[in-house]
């Protein structure tokens, strides 16, 4: 692992069913030597690249991971969050990157998977020094990672990191940004939650449907507003008071429940996880009365693959739809941004994770296999016909990223 930033450089791996994972027996080997979690975690993990970074002017504490650039540059936001401490970091942004291989890659995307974590409270800690240390740390990888907003950055802040770095999107429309992506992040999980209703109820809409929402921040809010306007009933909760206060001052019309254990338990038709990830533990899973998951948060599984939590719903006739198909919104709109933005391609792109949805649901009922499976098996497909070597800078900024066929 590096320090004062120095990335540590992983064999590169292309995913797939037939490309065979390297160096996996000495990995694991190696793992069993040392005790420190940290190293444990990265010589077993299957990333690129990941780089730890530190600035003692600001106090910044970061860690970048590329997980697989196979389709072009890893494409990511940057998480800003109180962590209990390094290893929990590279917990969730070894997660979160590998998360976004398969979300860019299902999106039809030339980019691969990439994501950010930075170290402290963003109510306290967040300065626009420590913003513009870790835009130099971004512009040290040379376009192989870009990023962007995500839980506890803003519009305004990649305002600051695009100061120090030509690598930065999700900025504000004055400074040349598509502004706040959480608009096509949301109008994406509508989407995708119409072609559920059209698998499950056989129309595509949400009209007199009871849908729960779990988190009306940036993503959850906009997507109230959708289902409102096509004459859905909505109920919310979220920790945070003046989220709720602010929707319903907006939307009287929305109903309030006390916490998320309360809200899963109604009779909805449609469960919305919109908050941080694990929303879909083994306790909600059977406190669910809904027919249909299908909700902005990423990495919603509490346990991922065989026997996982994805099975679970399936044998309880709940209809999933893999968060990183439906939420990839806004990871379009941000990608947008480096071939010159324009908000009715990237509306048309968005609006195609309907179709996405649709085939991906279809497929899992003729396989007989769950929907996460059966987009899992879509994303690696695509990431195997990409370049057998990590990608590498070429391109100038603003240019699509040109992928080796």
């Amino acid at each position: 692992m590096g320090v004062q930033g120095h990335p540590v450089c992983r064999t590169p791996r292309t995913v797939g069913p037939d490309r065979s994972r390297l160096s996996r027996s000495a990995a694991a080997t190696y793992a069993g030597r040392v005790t420190d979690p940290v190293w444990t975690t990265l010589a077993t993990t299957d990333h690129e690249q990941v780089a730890v970074c530190h600035d003692r002017a600001t106090g910044l504490r970061a860690v970048i991971a590329l997980h697989s650039t196979a389709l072009g540059p890893g494409l990511g936001g940057t998480r800003f969050h109180p962590y209990a401490g390094l290893h929990d970091a590279l917990a969730d942004v070894l997660r979160l990157s590998r998360a976004m291989s398969y979300k860019t890659a299902v999106a039809g995307l030339d980019h691969g998977g990439g994501k950010a974590v930075i170290i402290g409270d963003p109510a306290t800690d967040k300065t626009a020094d420590l913003l513009r240390a870790y835009g130099r740390f971004v512009e040290s990888l040379a376009g192989r990672y870009v990023t962007a907003c995500d839980v506890g950055t803003y519009v305004a802040d990649m305002d600051v990191v695009a100061q120090t770095t030509r690598w930065a999107t999700g900025r504000s429309t004055q400074n040349g940004g598509a502004g706040d992506s959480s608009v096509l992040t949301a109008y994406g999980v509508f989407q995708g939650m119409q072609a559920a209703a059209a698998h499950v109820w056989g129309a595509p809409s949400l009209a007199g449907r009871r849908v729960g929402i779990a988190g009306v921040g940036k993503v959850g809010r906009l997507l109230a507003g959708h289902l409102l306007a096509d004459r859905a009933e909505v109920v919310v909760t979220d920790p945070d008071a003046a989220a709720v206060a602010a929707l319903a001052a907006r939307h009287p019309e929305v109903a309030t429940s006390p916490d998320v254990t309360a809200l899963t338990g109604l009779d909805l038709d449609v469960y919305s996880p919109c908050a941080l990830g694990g929303a879909l533990d083994a306790a909600t899973v059977e406190r669910l009365r809904a027919r249909v998951v299908c909700g902005g948060a990423n990495n919603q599984l509490a346990r991922e693959g065989p026997g996982g939590t994805a099975e679970r719903l399936r044998e309880r006739g709940i209809t999933y739809c893999p968060d990183y198909l439906v939420n990839a919104g806004g990871v379009i709109q941000v990608s947008e941004e480096l071939r010159g933005f324009d908000l009715e391609r990237a509306r048309a792109a968005t609006r195609a994770i309907h179709d996405h949805t649709s085939q991906v649901l279809r497929t899992a009922d003729e396989q007989q296999v769950t929907p996460a499976a059966a987009a899992d098996r879509i994303a690696e497909q695509r990431m195997a016909s990409g370049r057998d070597t990590i990608w590498l800078p070429g391109n100038a900024p603003g240019e699509v990223p040109t992928r080796r066929r």
